[in-house]
Formats: C-alpha cells, sequence, structure tokens
C-alpha cells in the first residue's frame, strides 16, 4: 500500500511539474527553499571554463582517481550528507567533500565557490530560471545512470535534447495542523466546524483560525497560527512559497506556464491570507522582523498554535518535541478563489542535480560515481529515504525504499479524493532580487510601516523590472 501511495504522489507531481515544464516554463526552489536564489553567475571565473570532457571518457563505474565536492543547498539535511559521503569515501575510497549554504546564501556562495580553482562538481538549480545562470557549468546528464533511472521527464531540466540538471526530490506543502488540538476546538461549544474535512477554503479556515484565536486562552494555545517570521531562516514561506498560489491561480486562469509580466490577479486573495497569517497568530505583527523559523518550529511542536505553513520536510522536526505521526494532519493553502475546495496541496521540485561540466574530467566521473550509487545502494537510498525523508523520482527506490512520512500520505489522500494539486510556480520567479522585495514590502506591511500597494509593486513591477535583467533587457 505504501508504494501504490508514493507513486500516486510521483503521478501526480508529473502532472504538477508539467505546468512548470523545463525549457519553456519555470527548481527550487530549498525547498524547501526557496532560498536558491537566481543572480546571474557572470562574474564567475574563467578559470574553470574549460570545455567539458568526452562523454566517452566517462562512465559511472566506481573506479580512477577523481573526488567530489558537492554544494548542498538544504541546510536542514546538511549533516546527513556528511555521513553518507563519509560512507561512500569509506566505501570506495573517493573523497567526498560537502558543504552546506546557510540558509538565503546559496546563490552567493555558489557563485563565490565557482570562481575558485577547486569549484564545486556536484551542485543545484532551482529550475529552468536557475538554469539559465548557470547553464555554462551544466554537464548533459542524458547519458548517465542517473538520468536512466529517472521516472519521466517531467522530473528533468532539459536543454534542447540536453539534460544539464535532475530533481531528486519531490516534496509537498500546505498549512500542517496538529489534530488534538483542533479536535480539541471542536469539542468547545460553539465550535465552527465539527471535522477538519469541513476546512476546504479560505472562509472556512478564516472562520475557523479566528475563532480559535478568539478562545485561545480557553484552548491552551498562544495562537491559531505560528509566528509568521521575516528573518531569512523563515521569510522564504512567505516570499517563495506562499507567493506561488497568485502566481500558480494566474497561470492556471490565464493557460500558461511562466510570463515575462504578472499580471497580479489574485494579489487580493493574497492579502486576505497573509492578514489571516498576522491578525491569528502566536506574535504581534509588529514582532515578525524578529522571529525565525525555529521559533514557529517550537511554537508548533510545542502545541502553542494549531496551524502551522510548512512542507514534507518539517516532518523531523516538528516531531522532536514529542508529537506522534497521529497528531498531524495537513490542509491545502486557501486564499479565496473560485474551485478552491477542490484544490490539494503544492506538490512539485526546486531541487535539481547539476554536475559541473568544467571540472577535471576525472572529477565529473567520479560525481557521476557518487551518485548512481546514491541512488542505487542499500546505504544511499535508505538515507535520501529514511534520514532524510525524500520521497525520489528514481524507480530504484520501488522496491521498499520510501520515505516514512504520514504528510506524504497525506498528500496522496488528497489525490485519491480527485484534488488537483497545486504546481510549483515560483520557479519561474525571474529573481531573488524579487522575492526579496515582496518580502521586505510584507514585512513593511505588517510592522504598520508600509502600505499594502508597495507589496503590489514589488510583486507586479518588480516582476517586469527583474525579467528584463535576466533576460538582458534595459
Amino acid at each position: 500500500m505504501k508504494k501504490k501511495l508514493v507513486c500516486a504522489l510521483l503521478c501526480t507531481a508529473m502532472a504538477a511539474a508539467s505546468l512548470t515544464g523545463c525549457g519553456s516554463t519555470g527548481d527550487d526552489n530549498q525547498a524547501k527553499d526557496d532560498n536558491t536564489a537566481n543572480d546571474a553567475s557572470d562574474d564567475a571565473s574563467d578559470d574553470n571554463s574549460a570545455d567539458a570532457p568526452d562523454d566517452s571518457a566517462k562512465g559511472d563505474s566506481q573506479t580512477g582517481s577523481g573526488k567530489v565536492y558537492y554544494l548542498n543547498f538544504k541546510p536542514e539535511q546538511g549533516q546527513d550528507w556528511v555521513d553518507l559521503a563519509a560512507k561512500y569515501t569509506e566505501e570506495t575510497g573517493v573523497p567526498v567533500d560537502v558543504q552546506t549554504a546557510a540558509a538565503g546564501t546559496y546563490e552567493e556562495q555558489l557563485k563565490s565557490e565557482m570562481a575558485k580553482t577547486e569549484a564545486p562538481t556536484l551542485f543545484q538549480v532551482n529550475g529552468p530560471i536557475g538554469y539559465q545562470n548557470w547553464k555554462d557549468y551544466c554537464y548533459d546528464l542524458k547519458d548517465s545512470e542517473l538520468y536512466k533511472h529517472v521516472k519521466s521527464d517531467d522530473f528533468v531540466l532539459k536543454d534542447g535534447e540536453a539534460v544539464p540538471g535532475i530533481a531528486y526530490v519531490i516534496e509537498t506543502y500546505g498549512i500542517i495542523y496538529n489534530k488534538k488540538l483542533l479536535n480539541d476546538y471542536i469539542a468547545m461549544d460553539g465550535a465552527k466546524i465539527q471535522s477538519a474535512d469541513e476546512i476546504n477554503s479560505f472562509a472556512k479556515l478564516k472562520e475557523v483560525a479566528d475563532d480559535i484565536q478568539a478562545k485561545k486562552d480557553d484552548l491552551g494555545v498562544a495562537g491559531a497560527f505560528t509566528s509568521a517570521g521575516m528573518d531569512s531562516s523563515s521569510d522564504w514561506r512567505f516570499k517563495t512559497h506562499l507567493a506561488n498560489l497568485p502566481i500558480y491561480y494566474e497561470y492556471k486562469a490565464d493557460n500558461i506556464g511562466s510570463t515575462e509580466a504578472i499580471k497580479g490577479t489574485y494579489l487580493d486573495q493574497y492579502k486576505q491570507i497573509w492578514d489571516l497569517y498576522l491578525t491569528d497568530s502566536t506574535c504581534a505583527p509588529s514582532m515578525i522582523s524578529g522571529m525565525t523559523g525555529d521559533d514557529a518550529t517550537a511554537e508548533f511542536a510545542v502545541g502553542d498554535a494549531v496551524f502551522y505553513q510548512n512542507g514534507t520536510w518539517a516532518y523531523n522536526d516538528i516531531m522532536n518535541d514529542g508529537l506522534t505521526d497521529d497528531d498531524i494532519g495537513m490542509l491545502p493553502i486557501y486564499i479565496g478563489v473560485d474551485g478552491e475546495e477542490n484544490q490539494g496541496l503544492c506538490t512539485g521540485s526546486e531541487n535539481y542535480w547539476c554536475v559541473n561540466k568544467n571540472a577535471p574530467e576525472e572529477d565529473i566521473k567520479a560525481t557521476l560515481d557518487f551518485l548512481n550509487w546514491v541512488i542505487t545502494s542499500d546505504t544511499g537510498r535508505d538515507s535520501l529515504a529514511n534520514t532524510m525523508g525524500f520521497v525520489t523520482p528514481f524507480d530504484t527506490f520501488d522496491d521498499g525504499y520510501q520515505a516514512s512520512n504520514p504528510l506524504l500520505q497525506i498528500a496522496n489522500d488528497y489525490i485519491s479524493n480527485g484534488k488537483t494539486p497545486v504546481s510549483w510556480n515560483f520557479s519561474t520567479i525571474p529573481s531573488e532580487k524579487w522575492k526579496d522585495d515582496v518580502g521586505s514590502a510584507l514585512m513593511e506591511y505588517a510592522q504598520g510601516t508600509g502600505e499594502w500597494s508597495a507589496v503590489e509593486k514589488a510583486f507586479v513591477e518588480g516582476w517586469v523590472t527583474e525579467y528584463k535583467a535576466a533576460n538582458g533587457g534595459n
């Protein structure tokens, strides 16, 4: 049953990914993260710009004298990758160095590292936009063992016939909720719902959250939602992941997969979900500039809040304080769009592996060997699935190596019930500066030092400006 559920998730992620299709439409992405910047890499040193070695000179066997340098952009799995690299080195003798960029600094660090003589041999881009910045560094993976194991081209970046990037994790996000606390609320006099299943629109979400906020003392919580922290460890949840919703619905309405000029059709809906996060929170809006991702995680884990916007990658963190699998659920992020009762969770990827084609020939081969070992060996598959908690797009994981994460099953339940997943369209955002400007405007608005019109300006006018800058315009 678990295999069927994961296969369902992957099939749906394929459909979702096709909406931001590789090539003409727009990784994270870091998800998670959304912490992968999209600034151009033009100022990287030419020292590493030698022609890529012939494909015929490389294979995927574990032999040779090369080494691997992986610049990872998911901080939450940084130590896991270090541990896995050490096991590979112990097994093969091949040195594997893993460095992890701090949240929000990946693109900056990648540019710095690529300018060095010992540049990363393995790095990440967040999708088609990120690829355009690093296309001169991306080795064609079409003949690699890694690509042979990808279930669908919906999980790869393509440039003509070339395959410059391959997604390695499929993730889902929404509004995680504490089932016990929500059931305690439902048991109270005057509760606005009798079951969590009744929350299928923004109107109902707001009605419930407002009532929880009003009864927070009786319920024993500090707020309906965790704090909407706007420091770099948390702001990506709102300037990228939450911003995906108005982008998604605009693309859907206009039947497009990317644009050079976003219209902001659903910014009123973006405003009302942001307002809800601010008013029904564990902290005053004026405090969010100093609140962190760790604060929000802790608030949810210890039962100070009922709702928490985040994704499947947060599972291990929120379970560290005694919650069990039976204690958590996840809702779609409703913003008040017609037909949203048929909406599922946000499913996709912004994590694409790229191999540095300008690295020495033996290092390219060593890197391909390492990736093949990661997705085929028992050690590598166990780490990705069970330690890191990833659902992957590789067929090598179909024989039992699947993440035991209840949030993934919830995503499949929405699919089974006929709900349409929300695709990750934020991979088409033109630059990291756009995200930062939107984030700054959101924070100023929350603190009362700015107007919502500044958010609209950053969202719409900033998109045009940054798109032109990224595409050689004036």
